[in-house]
């Protein structure tokens, strides 16, 4: 009796096994979470940012820039997306007023800023950090850089134009036209 039990609990967990095996094999690979959502590498840049619950902020910027259809583009494009929690510690009022439209191209150029031409995945952030004795200068869409070091082993730190910070915080989100990485904090052109 104690046999049969075994064998059916064994059955069981194989059964388990092989549903948790096909319920991942239906996801596609190299899947991450952001924002509490699914982001899937076959979908583009914006597919993938409107769902996500941290970035409504970086959305709702996108759509007022009209840069939407641009980074539906074919890319590829190397994201960097600040949270809303990065939006939220502007001065008061800065995210007001940048999507007022008479402002439209100030919010583009404070967007296009944190987009670069290429698909810049984490391992080749480092390797242009390490290339550079320990800084890579990122040439940015708007036409200004960003200064990527590393702040520990395995911790990309972005500094702009005017010496304000932000951490990477999850690399490699991997998009059908290029990569997002999520930041922490809002970083602005001179």
């Amino acid at each position: 009796m104690k046999k049969h039990l075994f064998s059916l609990g064994f059955v069981a967990l194989l059964g388990t096994v092989s549903f948790s095996a096909s319920a991942q094999a239906s996801m596609t690979p190299n899947t991450i979470q952001v924002g509490g959502q699914a982001m899937y590498p076959n979908k583009n840049i914006v597919e993938n940012a409107v769902n996500s619950k941290d970035h409504t902020t970086l959305v709702a910027a996108v759509k007022a820039a009209g840069l939407v259809e641009t980074l539906q583009g074919k890319g590829p494009f190397t994201v960097f997306a600040p949270v809303n929690d990065a939006f939220e510690n502007l001065p008061a009022g800065t995210v007001e007023t940048l999507l007022k439209p008479e402002n439209k191209a100030t919010l583009t150029k404070v967007l296009t800023y944190h987009v670069v031409a290429g698909n810049m995945t984490a391992d080749k952030i480092m390797a242009a950090i390490k290339a550079g004795k320990g800084k890579a200068t990122l040439k940015t869409v708007s036409g200004g850089t960003l200064t990527a070091m590393m702040n520990g082993a395995h911790n990309v730190v972005l500094t702009d134009e005017s010496g304000n910070t932000a951490s990477i915080s999850t690399y490699d989100v991997n998009q059908s036209n290029g990569v997002i990485h999520v930041i922490d904090h809002v970083l602005l052109p001179k």
